[in-house]
């Protein structure tokens, strides 16, 4: 892949011996070499990044059903603001703790199939919360759509990185994107499925999950064939110049970024529908639809940013990423309703712009442990969602749901730390 002006990809590069080839799996191990001359839409193997955005979709939306129908258990359970919170903890930790794990196991021994069987975990979760009679099958529902997310999301990750041909954030964001389109999708499933059928519909979903399991089980295969290829081929991965120290620190300070980040989204997808419903008066399904305009604001930041980063610098997107969303979160708690739906749009495209951007200057950093970073920022960002959602919880119960964006409305100014990260597009090094 030819760099753009200014960018120089030192920790993407590897180095193989000559073999030429046509096949799928041989384009993909030359795109991740950056070795086409073509460019590197020549390479890219677009039919496996649809397959696992479409996956991350499918998955997304059976694991955006838990947040979006939180109202509904509200009521039918008559839980507290602090069991709401519980519940978002123990699908959220799930997956956070689980990850980091499934990343450094899959990067000794990679698992192409385990993305199916990831999504039949979550799938025997999917059943249980559609009979959940108690709040403690509420927790283990929960926990088992997490473990299969934990599971999904790493050796995904590593398989788009395989399907990039070289344009490491526009595979990255095109798989994000699925994801955050799925997560758009449950609040309009919520109100317009599970609120008039009552719980028992979540049972329908499994239909997408078994769907998601025939498309992954084609992508296995596809990754089990390429990893094949790469080995013959003898790739072996170039550090990125910055000391170990120095690599350390910046991964330190991406994951406070992390950590600012999804703490804020989760005032918004856990509590946004229960904000506007307090401080509003609007309806469930009016609330809803507000939901799922953030979401795909979401959806729409999430896939910008990876290819601004391959552009212009990743290091740039997520600054602005980060700290430009501040302006718009600060007045968010004093909005009116027409106010308040405009501002959460640029708050999900700026925010969302970041996590493509991250995840890829963070392999950049530590190049060759893409299952390890993966899962560990995948991770560490569904649990700090979880601990927002349990904190804030306690905090709407305590103080009221209007002091939770009031306080959260300064988080982005963490932000200001990525001033500190080691500028790769020019290749300094500590």
């Amino acid at each position: 892949m030819a760099a753009s002006p200014g960018e120089r990809p030192l920790s993407t590069t590897t180095q193989t011996a000559p073999a030429p080839s046509t096949s799928v799996a041989d384009g993909a191990g030359a795109a991740e070499a950056g070795a086409s001359a073509a460019g590197p839409a020549a390479v890219a193997v677009i039919p496996v990044l649809l397959a696992l955005s479409f996956s991350h979709f499918l998955n997304d939306t059976i694991q955006s059903l838990i947040p979006s129908i939180y109202p509904i258990l509200k009521t039918k359970f008559a839980l507290s603001f602090g069991q709401i919170g519980l519940i978002a903890l123990t699908f959220q930790i799930t997956a956070s703790l689980l990850q980091p794990l499934v990343g450094v196991v899959t990067d000794r021994r990679p698992m192409p199939y385990s993305l199916a069987v990831g999504m039949g975990v979550s799938l025997l979760g999917l059943l249980v919360l559609s009979q959940a009679p108690v709040f403690a099958a509420l927790l283990l529902a929960a926990g088992m759509v997490g473990m299969g997310s934990a599971v999904f999301h790493p050796e995904a990750s590593r398989t788009a990185r395989a399907a990039s041909g070289g344009r490491l954030g526009f595979a990255q964001s095109f798989f994000q994107v699925g994801g955050n389109c799925g997560s758009a999708m449950g609040p309009l499933l919520a109100a317009f499925v599970v609120l008039p059928y009552g719980q028992h519909s979540i049972a329908w979903f499994a239909l997408a999950a078994l769907l998601a399991m025939a498309v992954l089980g084609a992508v296995g295969r596809w990754s089990a064939a390429h990893q094949r290829t790469r080995a013959a081929r003898g790739q072996t991965h170039v550090g990125s110049g910055v000391s170990p120290r120095r690599v350390a620190v910046s991964i330190a300070i991406l994951l406070l970024l992390i950590f600012s980040k999804y703490f804020y989204l989760s005032s918004l997808n856990v509590y946004y529908t229960f904000y506007l419903i307090h401080h509003f008066g609007v309806s469930v399904d009016s609330a809803q639809l507000h939901l799922f305009i953030f979401l795909a604001a979401v959806a729409a930041g999430t896939f910008l940013g990876g290819p601004i980063g391959d552009r212009i610098g990743r290091r740039y997107v997520i600054w602005g990423s980060i700290l430009g969303v501040f302006p718009f979160t600060f007045a968010l708690p004093f909005a009116n309703l027409f106010w308040t739906t405009v501002l959460t749009v640029p708050i999900g495209l700026i925010l969302a712009s970041a996590f493509s951007a991250i995840l890829v200057y963070a392999t950049e950093l530590m190049p060759g442990r893409v299952g390890t970073i993966s899962g560990l920022f995948f991770g560490f960002a569904f649990g700090m969602g979880g601990v927002g959602a349990a904190v804030l919880g306690g905090l709407a119960d305590s103080w009221g749901i209007d002091a939770v964006y009031r306080l959260c409305a300064f988080l982005p100014l963490i932000g200001l730390l990525a001033g500190l990260l080691p500028d790769l597009d020019r290749g300094r090094a500590a």
